[in-house]
């Protein structure tokens, strides 16, 4: 599509390519094998906790309903990234339409947020079990769950409809070669003619305002959790607490650890090759992923012991 303007002609873009590893293309070969493994392990891992929660009814508690929604969170963000990142590896299928773009774009955005929102409702049910167990029960419940389903799903939705809309309303003229395996929204707004500012201001904002939030409110609850574990005076009474909040405690760890190194290798652009940035933003949509549900599942005895009974009525 051809527009004229001021009697020089300027080309429309209808669709934007994926240029994954610009400098280091030999990644892809390497990485097309061990990617598509922890695909295959995240949607198979994720399947076999949400159908064992579903069946067992010994499961059916609000903080094995919020397990749920994270798995539902991390197959909906794999599904989102990695099909079409491993299409460019192996088909070389570069090319995404304007609107798939994205709509990938705000999947990521909205669904990384939830995400964080959801650990941070976690985070304060492992603090009402710990620091106030006589009152657990009354606080958290099945209503509880649904009201923090709602905030969490309101709150993202709301506040990251603007990152994509921004982006949109761009004019693209020319460039259309996106240096990413992902519609990631800076690496598509500096393919604009137009000043992106505004875009840069919302992102960076937006991210620190639900993310830096989440991540304070859970550390806070983590502070209080470990004060009260370390006045606990009974035998194996420390021991039987910081079991409960370990699972959780080390699902948060992979998936703010892989952030930071994300935000640190931005801010030491300089120092790394642009790649890197690239590696961990593919690998932060599937790692935590395949990892969330085995961790549950190998340290949680109620769900382990549900698979286990699950796989013996399946023989």
């Amino acid at each position: 599509m051809t527009a004229h303007q001021n009697g020089s002609t300027t080309t429309e873009i209808s669709d934007f390519l994926l240029n994954c590893f610009v400098r280091s293309p030999s990644w892809q070969h390497w990485l097309s094998l061990p990617l598509s493994l922890l695909f295959v392990l995240a949607m198979g891992a994720n399947t076999t906790l949400l159908i064992t929660i579903r069946l067992e009814a010994s499961l059916h508690k609000p903080m094995y309903y919020l397990l749920s929604f994270l798995s539902l969170l991390d197959m909906v963000l794999c599904l989102t990234v990695i099909p079409k990142v491993l299409a460019i590896f192996w088909f070389d299928l570069r090319s995404i339409s304007f609107f798939t773009c994205f709509l990938q774009m705000y999947i990521m955005n909205c669904f990384l947020a939830m995400e964080s929102c959801t650990f941070m409702v976690m985070a304060y049910d492992r603090y009402v079990a710990v620091c106030q167990p006589l009152r657990y029960t009354s606080i958290i419940t099945d209503q509880f769950v649904a009201k923090a389903t709602i905030f969490i799903l309101a709150r993202n939705v709301l506040f990251t409809v603007p990152i994509p809309i921004l982006s949109v309303r761009l004019h693209y003229c020319g460039r259309n070669v996106i240096e990413n395996c992902i519609c990631a929204n800076m690496s598509v707004s500096r393919l604009s003619c137009d000043d992106v500012t505004i875009n840069r201001v919302y992102q960076f904002a937006g991210g620190w305002t639900l993310l830096g939030s989440d991540l304070i409110l859970i550390f806070l609850s983590y502070t209080l959790i470990l004060r009260a574990v370390l006045r606990l005076k009974a035998e194996g009474a420390v021991a039987k607490a910081l079991s409960t909040c370990s699972s959780h405690f080390i699902l948060i760890l992979f998936f703010s650890t892989i952030l930071l190194v994300f935000v640190l290798t931005h801010v030491a652009k300089k120092k790394v090759s642009p790649d890197v940035p690239v590696l961990l933003n593919v690998l932060h949509h599937v790692i935590p992923a395949a990892l969330n549900p085995i961790v549950y599942g190998v340290r949680t005895q109620e769900i382990k012991q549900g698979i286990q009974r699950l796989l013996k009525k399946g023989w």
